[in-house]
Formats: structure tokens, sequence, C-alpha cells
């Protein structure tokens, strides 16, 4: 098998809330998402999405993965597909860095992979170890009863697990976490993720005042390991680092620095399912716990991550956000689907969706 074309497309995706609002000022209502797929000479295809979350989150922008694109397409057009060391081996030598551009691609390989093998990625990626999981929802920065009532929605929704965004100032951050524990119970989670939004001294402040409120999970309360770890010396609270964990190196560093008891693995963060995996397997064989997701996307990139969390070990599966129920348009039918507060792995070859190709319109770009 080998590759014998790429195309990418673009199709913007709307935040189904209306705005997504995270720590400073940063604020989502629609964003552009790229879409590679994949054709080998047998005339299997294969589908892979990235959409970053904005370009003053992390080093990502959607102009950025598809100018990014353009330099890897030529790299890896004639390479068998199934190879995935060394479709990952010739992105690198073609484009340093860049690793949310390299996702799709190594994402529509697995799904050519699991196509060719005739069985679901999850089974590639380990086997399939829970045939559910529950999914949480990021509750957007606002006034604390605004937050409190989006909580409630969409705990009658079959949500149990909340992760509300904070990183303002630190005794209104508490009066939002306590407003939210006030409309949920002992069977649900709540994280309060700062997004690195914090400076030092109020994520001092911040953890002082979240620590004596039960069930409460701190993600990311500064924007560096090292003010992470000046936080985690002076409170007892559950860490959660996200935006640091790029890689095995940044991992083994704040496992080594006994950073976090918890990792937020977004796909594309870390260069796609074939790193993810690697990271999955090494967190989860140090015992950190582990949320499954990626930055934003739609039905593929929510596929991708289903599968990911299917064949996580359950103990080690923190929290799964299913991207395509948080924004409005649909490429593959929403699936996969959550169902009352959780989500599964589509039992198909490859991603087990299919793609309508007609909803993308014509492609931005094709090699050759």
């Amino acid at each position: 098998m080998k590759i014998t074309r790429i195309e990418v497309f673009g199709y913007d995706l709307h935040y189904v809330h209306g705005s997504y609002v995270m720590s400073g000022g940063r604020v989502v209502t629609g964003l552009p998402s790229t879409v590679v797929r994949l054709t080998a000479d047998d005339g299997l295809t294969g589908w892979g999405e990235v959409c970053p979350l904005g370009p003053a989150y992390l080093p990502a922008f959607a102009e950025g993965a598809r100018a990014a694109l353009r330099e890897l397409a030529p790299a890896v057009v004639g390479l068998d597909p199934r190879n995935l060391g060394l479709i990952n081996d010739r992105m690198d030598a073609a484009l340093r860095g860049h690793g949310y551009a390299k996702s799709p691609i190594d994402i529509a390989c697995w799904d050519l992979l699991g196509r060719a093998a005739g069985c679901p990625i999850a089974v590639l990626l380990g086997g399939l170890r829970q045939a559910s999981f529950p999914l949480y929802i990021a509750v957007p920065l606002g006034a604390a009863e605004e937050m409190a009532a989006y909580a409630r929605a969409r705990r009658a929704e079959g949500i149990h697990r909340f992760q509300l965004k904070i990183g303002d100032d630190p005794y209104a951050d508490r009066d939002r976490v306590e407003a939210v524990l006030g409309v949920t119970d002992q069977a649900d989670m709540v994280i309060a993720d700062a997004n690195g939004g914090w400076t030092l001294q109020d994520a001092t402040v911040g953890a002082r005042l979240l620590e004596p409120l039960p069930r409460v999970y701190l993600e990311q309360p500064c924007p560096t390991l090292e003010e992470c770890l000046y936080i985690r010396r002076r409170t007892t609270l559950p860490i959660v680092l996200d935006e640091i964990i790029t890689d095995v190196h940044s991992l083994l560093r704040a496992f080594q620095a006994g950073a976090m008891e918890a990792i937020n693995l977004k796909i594309s963060k870390v260069g796609g399912l074939t790193r993810a995996k690697l990271i999955r397997d090494l967190a989860a064989a140090l015992g950190v716990r582990m949320t499954i997701e990626d930055t934003w996307g739609g039905d593929i990139v929510t596929a991708a991550i289903s599968h990911l969390a299917g064949s996580t070990p359950p103990e080690m599966l923190f929290t799964v956000s299913f991207m395509n129920d948080w924004v409005e348009e649909h490429i593959a039918g929403h699936r996969p689907r959550s169902a009352r507060g959780t989500g599964a792995p589509p039992d198909g070859p490859g991603l087990g969706i299919e793609v309508d190709a007609s909803s993308l319109g014509m492609p931005l770009f094709a090699w050759p």
C-alpha cells in the first residue's frame, strides 16, 4: 500500500453554547478546522483533523497547520501509511516541530491502517479495554451563578465531570468553584482549570482558598512547570498538568519532580496518535492518570479521541471529552455520539466513521 494523494480541506466549527471563555480574556465562538484525506493506491482513504484552540492558546494556529501541511505532503506521498514509524520520521525530517500539523496525517494513516486490517483503531492501539467511558464538559469562565446554572443544565443531560474555567481573581474563582459544588454532589468530579492563567502570587492565594473545598482538583495553575511546582509545594490539592505536557521528556521531567497526579493528553498537542499512544502507555506505567482529548475539533477528532480512550486502562483514565458535542457542525453524521454523559469508540474499521466529503467542498490544496 502506498499513499498516492493528500487533500487538505477547511471548515469552521462554532461553539454550541455561544462563547467559550478561558483565562486571560481568551474567547472562542468559532474556529477554523483543517481536515486531511489520504488516498492509497488500492483506493482506500483515511481521514485526519486538527483544530487549534485559537492562536493564543498553544504555539499553533489554523493557517500555520495549513502552511505546514504544504511542506509535509510531498514527504509522505509514496510511503506505506501502515509504516507509522517511517511516516513520522519523514515528517520530522521535512519539518522540525509543528507537531499539531503532523497530527492529521498521522491520524489519517491510523485510519488507513485500521481499514486495511479490517479492525478499529482501538484494537491497534493495544486493544479495547472499555466499551464505554464517562465524559466531562468544560464550564466557560463567567459569573459564579452562570457557571453553576451551566453545570446544572449539563448535569441534567447526564454529565458528572466538570472542568471549570478559572484563572481570574482568585477570590472570584473560589466563589465560582463553590457555586458549582453547590449544584453537584459526591458522584460528581470538579476540576478547577486555570489554563496557566494565574500569576504565581494569584495561584498561591487561589490554591489556599480552594484547599478547604471538597472534591476539587486543580489543573495547570501557572504557565510553566517551575511555577506549577512552586504551587505544588504549597498545596495538597491533586494537580493536573495540561499545556506543559507536550512529549515524553516533559512528562518524565514533571513526574520526576513530583509535579502532578494526572495529565491532560491532547492528541494534536503531542503530534498525533502515534506519539499519544507512547505517552499514554508511559503515563500508565508510571501511575499517572490521564484526560484524553484534543485542543478542539469535530467528528474526526472525536473518533480519534474515542479510540485512544477506549484502549486506555480504565483505572488510568481520568476524564474524556467528545469535542463534537461542543460544536454545531458535523461532517460524519455526529459520530461517534455521546449518550447521557458517556462515550464509546465506533466498532467499524479504522476510525469507524464515514466522512461526508461533499460537506467540505473543494480542497484548499492537494498533492500531487
